[in-house]
């Protein structure tokens, strides 16, 4: 073997890539964000509306990254192969934002969990002067290491992802043995406050895209996995790996707290869960645990974030400008880093003085990765139309993965996706430079110039109804 493949990524660490993307902070507020808007019946629908339609999304990304290794860019290449320079750019775009709005909660929440130390007391909510300092501190360490190259941040990620699942697993353990029926029934069907039960599911939806973002990011290092078996078999043991935890962390909350304290909780609401099971020792350990969680979910979406613009940028046929597509001695897309950190760092200090909260840094990331996600699953399913020889099961399962995306944009509301579209119409100049610098026209076909138009006027449109108050967060 040579010493290059020696470098490449293998299965273990590419699956606690995947894991440790999953498993950040969102599965430690998961009790309190699904309960704050439906009940438990409502809840258990949810969760198999997501087992379903994750299930397929990550069955088509393996299938992709099986049947077609000629595409090494993950996300970024199959929606690009599948519909354009344009569209592919959007869903690079899309993806990278989501990443590192993504990491702000993560810095928001980790102080916050900090916070609830006596004498750290001073984090407050993750939004104070101290938590801002720190979290900035910790954001420019992780820059400097990843700097130092993708391997040893890969290394480090796998350590901290294995001890992360610890304080997880005897979370899991402790509810169980404490959970109760008659507490579990309690409003099973939500409460008159909360809605039809189908408004319960729809608003649960955000959240469990969240705790999933990072299922597709084994196909985001594709290029540097050992082969591509080894990205597919990291992407399926991710999913049963988290889908697992997040499951039992939800659910089982629910039996030894009722929904509606549940959804008065502080976050993460873990803490709060396994405090009132075992005492204030649970919440401290659990605390601990989110710590430790965030800082590898963290250092992996670091990774992960200044990839995917850099896939936008290397090569000849870029549709992000070249300067993000250059690598430094390391092997690390130094300038893609760059630019996310500092934006991070910018949304850091406008969460400080606007106190925006963790709940809404996380439903707007998640927004950001549903065009995405269909994107990719539409590809799959074009190409399972194509095939000279169909497969009634392949088209099935590309459709349903198609359905899913569609159904999670309707569920996460017209203000999260209005909103998304300023953000994607930032996004149009760095495509025209590209395309500048590449000499090319901007548009190769009429339908890209007309989703551009429509992407930008509804950036407008949504910017005026900010304007006017009749569009928030």
């Amino acid at each position: 073997m040579s010493q290059t493949q020696d470098k490449k990524l293998g299965v273990v660490a590419m699956t606690a890539l995947v894991v440790g993307a999953i498993v950040g902070s969102g599965i430690f507020s998961l009790p309190q964000n699904m309960a704050e808007g439906a009940g438990a019946g409502a809840i258990l629908i949810a969760w198999v509306i997501t087992f379903i339609g994750m299930l397929a999304l990550t069955r088509i990304f393996q299938w992709l990254s099986t049947n077609r290794p000629d595409i090494g860019d993950g996300v970024y290449g199959y929606a690009r192969t599948g519909f354009g320079d344009y569209m592919g750019f959007n869903a690079a775009w899309g993806y990278w934002i989501s990443v590192w709005v993504g990491n702000v909660g993560y810095l928001v929440v980790m102080f916050s969990a900090l916070g609830s130390f006596h004498a750290l007391g001073f984090f407050g909510e993750g939004s104070t002067l101290p938590a801002l300092a720190c979290g900035l501190i910790v954001l420019w360490t992780l820059h400097v290491f990843v700097l130092r190259g993708v391997q040893s941040a890969a290394f480090l990620n796998m350590v901290v992802t294995i001890a992360k699942i610890v304080p997880l697993g005897l979370f899991i353990l402790c509810v169980a043995l404490a959970f109760r029926v008659d507490v579990f029934q309690i409003d099973f069907w939500g409460s008159a406050e909360l809605g039809s039960v189908a408004d319960q599911v729809k608003n649960t939806m955000l959240y469990t895209v969240w705790v999933f973002l990072g299922i597709e990011c084994a196909t985001v290092y594709a290029s540097r996995a050992k082969n591509m078996a080894v990205v597919s078999r990291a992407t399926i043991l991710g999913f049963l790996i988290t889908i697992l935890l997040l499951i039992c962390v939800s659910v089982l909350s629910l039996g030894v707290v009722s929904q509606p304290e549940l959804a008065q909780m502080k976050n993460p609401s873990m803490a709060a869960v396994l405090g009132h099971v075992v005492g204030p020792w649970g919440g401290m350990l659990i605390n601990i645990g989110l710590v430790m969680s965030v800082g590898g979910a963290l250092l992996a979406w670091t990774m992960i974030s200044s990839e995917m613009l850099y896939l936008a940028a290397r090569g000849d046929n870029n549709t992000a400008p070249k300067a993000f597509g250059r690598l430094n001695k390391n092997g690390t897309p130094a300038n893609a880093l760059w630019l996310t950190n500092s934006l991070i760092s910018l949304v850091l200090v406008i969460n400080h003085l606007n106190d925006a909260g963790y709940n809404i840094l996380i439903q707007l990331a998640s927004s950001m990765a549903l065009i995405p996600y269909l994107l990719c699953a539409a590809f799959g399913l074009r190409l399972a139309l194509k095939a000279e020889v169909k497969s009634a099961t392949l088209v099935g399962l590309t459709a349903l993965g198609t359905v899913y995306g569609m159904w999670l944009i309707y569920a996460g509301g017209l203000s999260f996706l209005l909103l998304s579209m300023i953000l994607y119409a930032l996004g149009l100049p760095f495509y025209l430079k590209a395309k500048h610098e590449r000499g090319e026209k901007f548009f190769t076909h009429p339908l890209e110039g007309m989703l551009g138009l429509l992407v930008l006027a509804l950036a407008i449109a949504a910017l005026y109804m900010v304007s006017q108050g009749t569009l928030s967060l």
